[in-house]
């Protein structure tokens, strides 16, 4: 099974911008519901089984955490030093659990209405 990463960037970005939006309005839980629905259109363009939008859902997930800790690593170190990047590190295990989790939920509940 290969990765379709065009569907997993376009993922990324719907993430990044329902999340923006929708946090904006709802607060914290405006960005969960933007990036779940970001990687249910994702399990929904990517089409096949449900363990292939699962797996495109994660790839969001994980690539998302990635970046925010990346930018949590470069930013709490720059702040607070070593201690700012182990933070950021932490950032980015924590985030890879959660999001990979979310991702995997959405893009299943994606590929499910793909299949109707």
């Amino acid at each position: 099974m290969d990765i379709d990463w065009k569907t997993v960037i376009i993922g990324l970005v719907l993430a990044i911008v329902l999340g923006l939006i929708l946090g904006t309005i709802l607060g914290e839980w405006g960005g969960t519901i933007g990036y779940l629905l970001a990687t249910i259109y994702v399990g929904y363009t990517v089409g096949g089984d449900y363990m292939n939008g699962a797996i495109h859902g994660a790839m969001v997930g994980l690539v998302s955490a990635l970046i925010v800790g990346i930018l949590a690593i470069i930013g709490l170190g720059i702040l607070l030093g070593a201690a700012g990047a182990a933070v950021g590190l932490i950032a980015i295990i924590i985030g890879a659990i959660i999001n990979g989790i979310i991702g995997a939920i959405g893009g299943v509940i994606g590929t499910v209405i793909a299949s109707r």
